[in-house]
């Protein structure tokens, strides 16, 4: 019995483990971590925070796309010396504000479950000492310290898990313009740069996320990705609690993977079949710090919520973006913006955190609603104040069981069917300021 035992355990063990190819990958399920969190925190933090100015594509626009975006060409000869170069600003990386136990606090206190560090941007430059980077990362130069072993430290001492940003390609490494020019069909700067820097990162922090980007030029043939993510996912130091996204070559995009993205900013309209995240950022403009941003051009607090709402009743995560400055801190109307939406959260929680979409997403018969549910409760979320005293929902079938309150008030509410046995008309009391502009409905006894 015992030797039947040991056998079945073998096969169910070889059986479970997944082949290199999207097929098999696709079929992995999500670890539950993932969709329960809802919200997580983005870092763009990188030599580009230095110029700060258009955005994390600098070094791109001003020398790398042609013609050259000449605002950035303007700002290069109106505020540096002639022949400065891009790489001469990784020395000024100095982070010398940076403390990741205060980061950490932060985005506790917005409420968000996981967060995501960029490792390394489309640059090339590693925030930690990556072997594969010399003296292109911030161990050798700039900060002079590991921005991501410091962070990832902080962050799981406070319970929040732990991803990181990888860009596939970097813009001007030389192995991989010469992979460009050669169709792709040779792999130098994958064997010699990229594997070899993401097998290293991976063993030695353990992210529980890895957001791959820069992914569009090739195949994912030539990425390696199958032979990558096989890895990750039967034999790595994460393999039973990583997530990935959909960025794993050209194609690859809400296609495979394990969420999807599908692109920057992504708003599905409807219920999508696939795990899904919407990746924003505060700032409109750009996902890194930016000196000449304007209060008009970030996203304010009420719109944030209302993003949130929408993401996590249409089935998604919503990963909202910060940039830092170069000196490593994290610029204060961010961080208003980070605690409001941890204000707002520490009242209506209950309805994002752990929730499932309901059989309708949203209605909008008195003010826009968005539906979540959880267990056999579900809850309405009013994203608008009503003109009036009442708000009426069509959707929910009730019965004489059916009780509602609302989020923060653990009074019921009075309520009138609008027809037998569906919809309802709820008597709302005076509804307060809330941070988000935002109220939750809880109703019980509804289908």
């Amino acid at each position: 019995m015992l030797l039947v035992f040991l056998v079945a355990a073998v096969v169910s063990q070889t059986a479970a483990r997944f082949t290199a190819d999207w097929t098999s990958l696709d079929a992995r399920p999500l670890p539950s971590w993932y969709d329960e969190a809802k919200l997580g925190i983005f870092i763009h933090w990188g030599v580009f925070s230095v110029p700060g100015f258009d955005s994390e594509w600098f070094w791109w626009h001003w020398q790398g796309q042609q013609p050259p975006d000449q605002k950035c060409v303007r700002y290069m000869s109106e505020n540096f010396p002639p022949g400065f170069s891009y790489p001469e600003f990784a020395p000024q990386f100095h982070a010398q504000f940076f403390n990741p136990g205060d980061w950490a606090d932060i985005f506790k206190a917005s409420g968000a479950k996981y967060v995501v560090l960029t490792a390394k941007h489309h640059e090339g430059f590693t925030n930690w000492g990556s072997p594969n980077s010399w003296n292109w990362n911030s161990v050798d130069t700039g900060p002079h310290r590991d921005l991501v072993g410091d962070l990832g430290e902080a962050v799981r001492n406070r319970s929040l898990h732990y991803g990181l940003y990888n860009s596939l390609y970097e813009w001007f490494h030389p192995l991989y313009l010469n992979d460009k020019k050669n169709g792709f069909k040779s792999q130098e700067f994958v064997m010699h740069k990229l594997l070899p820097e993401l097998y290293n990162m991976v063993v030695r922090y353990r992210p529980e996320v890895i957001w791959s980007d820069g992914d569009w030029e090739a195949p994912d043939t030539y990425w390696n990705s199958t032979q990558f993510l096989a890895w990750l996912y039967n034999d790595s130091p994460v393999k039973d609690t990583v997530v990935t996204n959909d960025r794993w070559g050209a194609g690859c995009s809400c296609k495979h993977g394990g969420y999807y993205n599908c692109q920057d900013k992504y708003t599905p309209g409807q219920l999508p079949k696939h795990k899904w995240e919407k990746c924003t950022s505060v700032d409109t403009f750009s996902w890194g710090y930016r000196r000449n941003m304007h209060i008009k051009e970030l996203m304010d607090l009420p719109s944030i919520i209302e993003d949130l709402v929408s993401t996590v009743a249409l089935g998604g995560n919503y990963l909202l973006n910060v940039g830092p400055t170069p000196d490593g801190m994290i610029p204060a109307v961010f961080e208003e913006r980070l605690r409001g939406v941890g204000a707002w959260l520490n009242i209506n929680g209950e309805a994002i955190y752990t929730t499932k979409p309901w059989r309708v997403q949203t209605e909008n018969t008195t003010i826009p609603i968005w539906y979540t549910s959880k267990g056999t409760a579900i809850y309405a979320i009013m994203t608008t104040k009503p003109p009036k005293g009442t708000v009426q929902l069509l959707e929910p079938k009730t019965s004489a069981a059916t009780r509602v309150t609302l989020l923060g008030n653990t009074e019921a509410l009075p309520w009138a069917p609008v027809k037998p046995s569906a919809g309802l008309t709820i008597l709302l009391p005076e509804l307060s300021y809330t941070p988000g502009q935002a109220w939750t409905l809880k109703l019980e006894g509804v289908q």
